[in-house]
């Protein structure tokens, strides 16, 4: 038997679908003054092409959905989260930083929105270390970007945009998967989400102080459910899902804490862990039909030994895979899910959506 949140999932849908939303619809009820970015692969539009990392996407299949098929460093075959959130608010999705910090007049870039997202980025600065841009390096990016604004435009104006932007934060996963990969079970399981959590926190509150003050906060998935978590046996890693519960939840207590206490401070989490896991038990009400295997890879039961690559298997019906490869989700995937942050309510997205968020 469905839950009732699933039945209240599909119900979403049809009423959505029914009522023909369009972007530029939507946009004209936004207020945000911009979109700025922070997170890891499920986000980034392009940072690690600037870097020396074999943390990279800018290559084929990758893009394959994209505008003119072509690879972007998005991990994805086509748009990912950061560019429906924009599409939903009716903005440019922002650039990634590192390709026009050098820039001439790169104030005026930056007044309409950055993305400083990088592919295996996490909450620690252990995660990934030295192969992207850490959550505490895009942090000091946009320190940078605040002094800049502020040169320009005077420190009230600055705050002033900023206040009416909307800063988007999607971080976590690589840290849950380095545990599971390198940690093995040392330090316990509570510990290291405390040590997360307790980062985060930090960080949340050096983004607040940069001028934020409308925060999407985009909550991990079910990242025992991805290809290559699942790949040994065909059946979803229980610790590694319940590590990401543990870890949302924990950001959950963090944002209500910053609501309280700090001044014209509003939010919105996206629980994703409860979304896509509907998504993937209800996939046949939405159009998938393949949940458990990477459209993109090699190798292995589920096509996830190898990430995606030139020389990979890439699937024809994109449209039915939930994931991508062996980690990250299809566009329609992450449209299905974006579509409920715009305009989604509680369990899913809480205690206001993006689009209530925006308009605050």
């Amino acid at each position: 038997m469905e839950s009732s949140s699933s039945i209240s999932l599909l119900l979403f849908f049809m009423s959505f679908c029914c009522m023909g939303f369009r972007a530029g619809e939507a946009a004209a009820k936004t207020a945000a003054a911009a979109l700025y970015v922070l997170g890891d692969s499920l986000v980034d539009v392009g940072n690690n092409n600037y870097l020396a990392t074999i943390l990279k996407a800018n290559f084929l299949h990758n893009g394959v959905d994209f505008a003119g098929g072509r690879p972007t460093g998005r991990f994805s075959n086509g748009r990912n989260a950061a560019d429906f959130f924009a599409e939903g608010l009716g903005l440019p999705s922002p650039p990634p930083f590192l390709s026009i910090n050098r820039r001439p007049n790169q104030t005026e870039a930056f007044l309409k929105g950055i993305n400083f997202a990088s592919g295996g980025a996490g909450v620690l600065d252990s995660t990934n270390r030295n192969l992207c841009l850490s959550m505490n390096k895009q942090i000091e990016h946009l320190a940078a970007i605040n002094g800049a604004i502020e040169g320009e435009i005077g420190a009230g104006e600055a705050l002033k945009h900023l206040s009416n932007s909307l800063f988007v934060v999607n971080i976590g996963s690589n840290d849950i998967l380095g545990y599971l990969m390198l940690f093995n079970s040392t330090p316990p399981i509570n510990q290291y989400v405390d040590s997360m959590v307790s980062f985060l926190g930090e960080q949340l509150q050096r983004i607040y102080s940069l001028g934020a003050r409308k925060l999407l906060f985009i909550g991990t998935g079910p990242i025992g459910c991805c290809p290559f978590q699942r790949n040994s046996n065909g059946e979803c890693n229980i610790t590694a899902n319940s590590l990401s519960n543990s870890f949302n939840k924990g950001a959950v207590s963090l944002l209500r804490e910053m609501k309280s206490k700090l001044p014209n401070f509003n939010y919105s989490f996206f629980n994703t862990s409860l979304a896509v896991s509907e998504l993937i038990q209800n996939s046949a009400n939405h159009g998938f039909t393949e949940v458990k295997a990477a459209c993109c890879g090699l190798g292995g039961n589920l096509n996830a030994n190898i990430p995606c690559t030139p020389v990979s298997y890439c699937c024809k019906d994109r449209r039915r895979h939930i994931f991508w490869d062996f980690a990250h989700p299809t566009e329609a995937t992450v449209q299905f899910t974006a579509k409920i942050v715009a305009d989604g309510s509680a369990p899913y997205v809480y205690p206001i959506n993006m689009r209530q968020l925006s308009t605050i």
